[in-house]
């Protein structure tokens, strides 16, 4: 099979090309395309998959037991029809504005006084207002270069992109998360139980999702959970809502949920930081692709620069949050992600080779959830097949839980008509209809500053 990654010079791309390595499976990917519009970027991410491939090799040498590695050829390219001819399969992981992007996404809105975060709040609009026309022209180029392949979208906001990606791709498009694997991971391990032989009651939108029931052998376990305080603020989530919130919804929240139920603290926690997460990511990252890319390097250089950039990007995650909750530094257990990779290549397997597989994935509702239209995209256990993913029937969400899944998506739907028309005023109210935006005054202002930073914002009059 042969995989395109758009966005192929992103710093999480050898997380993909990793799992690749792992998989001996007849069917296997055997060619990968990064495509990326920086060079420099592209040189760098190649060194370090070519040093994941002679590691890899060096490994199964060393072992008389292993069959050996039969790496994934690479091939880099900044032509986008040439990228997506042939492909069966198409990861779309772009960053449009880059971390320059999100840096100023986020000190806009602390301007004025709201959330930042990239998928959340006004910064969540303005890159969505930014990607959304970008992403459609690639599903356009896709539908038109290569109609049979399978898209599987990691560019946020996850969510409302799947369902932009999907005017043109109908249900060739599949949007994918690692927080609530790595959050049903979580709790079903805390009650003893395997990860895989535990089924997840996961339903709500991209980065806005609840944790209702995790059934072990048949039988709700979450209950025993959410009884147990110790066992509740041993884990990630836990520590960031506490014990009381958690009973009180009898539920566990999406991480990204802490923005809204705790926005005053993260909002004050954020302004006060020293530097803000895109920042801090914009110049760790810059540090990183001058080392990786530089000529003459030992081999090995571009993976150990990597290694050691990934392990403080993960220690930092969501520092401004726990400080808000006055949550310690994340433990080892918390440290692992959710395994985006895995869950990429798990799908691609079932649709593949039509081997049947439950992941929680962002499709089109359908039927699934009654508050919401059929074509809006949703995030919730999933059936794959040959055929695609498949949701699945989900008990009905609570009021307060609607109220917010019903008005983000709102928002969601003025993003997308902000991106169709080039409507000032839909992404005005895009702004302003946001839960966590409260003021038209300041979705206006917003707007203006952001249109004022962001070329790719020049289409809204």
């Amino acid at each position: 099979m042969r995989l395109t990654i758009l966005g192929g010079g992103g710093f999480r791309v050898p997380l993909v090309y990793g799992a690749l390595l792992g998989d001996r499976a007849e069917g296997r990917v055997s060619h990968v395309t990064l495509y990326d519009e920086d060079p420099a970027r592209l040189t760098a991410m190649a060194r370090v998959l070519r040093d994941q491939a002679a590691e890899a090799s060096a490994v199964s040498a060393a072992s008389a037991a292993d069959p050996g590695v039969d790496a994934p050829a690479v091939t880099v390219t900044g032509d986008l029809d040439e990228a997506l001819r042939g492909a069966d399969f198409i990861f779309s992981a772009i960053r449009v504005g880059g971390l320059e992007g999100r840096a100023a996404d986020e000190r806009i809105a602390l301007a004025e006084g709201v959330l930042g975060q990239e998928t959340v709040g006004a910064g969540g609009i303005a890159y969505g207002l930014r990607t959304v026309p970008v992403a459609r022209e690639i599903a356009r180029r896709i539908a038109r270069t290569a109609p049979e392949a399978w898209v599987i979208n990691f560019t946020n906001p996850a969510g409302l992109v799947t369902e932009a990606m999907a005017e043109e791709l109908g249900e060739r498009v599949i949007g994918i998360c690692d927080s609530p694997v790595g959050l049903g991971r979580r709790i079903a391990r805390l009650l003893g139980a395997r990860p895989q032989d535990a089924w997840i009651d996961y339903v709500g939108l991209n980065h806005l999702g609840w944790v209702r029931g995790l059934r072990i052998g048949g039988r709700d376990e979450l209950p025993r959970l959410l009884a147990d305080t110790e066992a509740l603020e041993s884990f990630e989530e836990g520590r960031l809502f506490g014990a009381e919130w958690l009973r009180s919804l009898g539920a566990v929240p999406n991480e990204y949920l802490h923005y809204y139920y705790f926005n005053r603290d993260t909002v004050r926690a954020y302004q006060e930081a020293k530097q803000t997460r895109g920042a801090f990511l914009r110049d760790q990252q810059r540090g990183f692709y001058a080392e990786a890319g530089r000529a003459g390097a030992p081999a090995g250089a571009a993976l150990a620069a990597w290694d050691r950039t990934r392990a403080e990007r993960e220690a930092t995650y969501m520092a401004e949050n726990r400080e808000a909750a006055g949550a310690p530094e994340r433990e080892e257990s918390d440290l692992e992600s959710g395994g985006y990779e895995k869950v990429a290549l798990a799908l691609m397997r079932a649709i593949a080779r039509d081997e049947r597989a439950t992941l929680i994935l962002n499709v089109r509702n359908r039927s699934t959830l009654s508050v919401l239209d059929a074509e809006a995209v949703i995030e919730v256990p999933c059936l794959v097949d040959a055929n695609g993913a498949h949701p699945v029937g989900v008990e009905q969400l609570p009021l307060h839980a609607v109220g917010l899944v019903t008005a983000v998506k709102a928002v969601e739907r003025e993003i997308l008509a902000a991106a169709a028309s080039g409507s000032r005023a839909h992404a005005v109210k895009a702004f302003a209809l946001h839960p966590l935006v409260d003021s038209v005054g300041v979705a206006r202002r917003l707007l203006d500053g952001y249109a004022a930073e962001h070329p790719g914002l020049a289409y809204l009059r």
